[in-house]
């Protein structure tokens, strides 16, 4: 049985901005204490924290490379320390690097493997083995394993990836009343997807979309807090927040 009578708590990877820092935000609002965690902007993480603590929140911040699990079970042992456990990982820590597969450096392969493969796999072996009974785990993939855009091989190879880990670990935590999903934006205004992108181009992909938006923040946010809290029913499955988008 779901404990619902003790407040939950959140660890959001990647916590300090973009959509990391939308989920934080509506998790505090909903009632989460939650762990911010970032991997090289504290400053951020820290305003972040004060802010929500100011509101009348409880967060704290957490530091670490995703792909270190020493680092991430020191991330783990000081939420739960703060706040008594964790019911709850957003994993939304992830890098983007845009180029074709016949030119793509290697090392930027490598790169984006690292932080958005192996960095889901530790953060999620380590909420497969510390997550509270009723539990959630929300991965992030993006709508472009669908889409299929030019140049964004690599990028696409490790979302499927993550796509997979969620579909097996689903399966795995049969028993631990722990859900695992993934959300799959569509083109979201964040940094990490305008970075490099001229104005035409946004509003191709604007345009691309029924609703004639990109997305924003708030809108995968209302998502993860959909799958992180009422959707106990939703398990095992990836969902596409892109306003339609093909």
């Amino acid at each position: 049985m779901t404990d619902t009578t003790s407040p939950r708590v959140a660890l959001v990877t990647g916590g300090s901005g973009g959509i990391g820092r939308a989920v934080v935000e509506r998790l505090a609002k909903d009632g989460f204490a939650v762990g911010v965690h970032y991997a090289g902007n504290k400053a951020k993480a820290e305003e972040l924290v004060a802010q929500v603590t100011a509101a009348g929140g409880r967060a704290v911040v957490v530091g670490g490379d995703v792909a270190d699990e020493h680092a991430m079970a020191a991330a783990f042992d000081a939420v739960e320390t703060a706040f008594g456990g964790i019911d709850v990982l957003v994993n939304t820590a992830g890098i983007m690097r845009l180029g074709p597969i016949a030119d793509l450096d290697l090392d930027v392969l490598d790169q984006i493997y690292r932080t958005n493969i192996r960095g889901t796999f530790v953060v999620d072996q380590l909420a497969a083995r510390r997550l509270r009974t009723g539990g959630a785990i929300v991965n992030f993939s993006t709508s472009v394993t669908r889409t299929q855009f030019p140049s964004y091989g690599a990028y696409v190879a490790s979302k499927a990836a993550v796509e997979g880990i969620t579909l097996i670990l689903a399966r795995e935590l049969r028993g631990k009343d722990i859900t695992v999903n993934t959300v799959a934006p569509g083109p979201t205004a964040t940094p990490l997807f305008l970075d490099g992108k001229d104005q035409a181009a946004v509003d191709r992909l604007a345009d691309a979309v029924p609703l004639e938006r990109l997305g924003r923040p708030e809108d995968i946010a209302e998502t993860v807090a959909f799958l992180a809290g009422p959707a106990r029913w939703v398990n095992g499955q990836v969902l596409f927040s892109n306003g339609g988008l093909a």
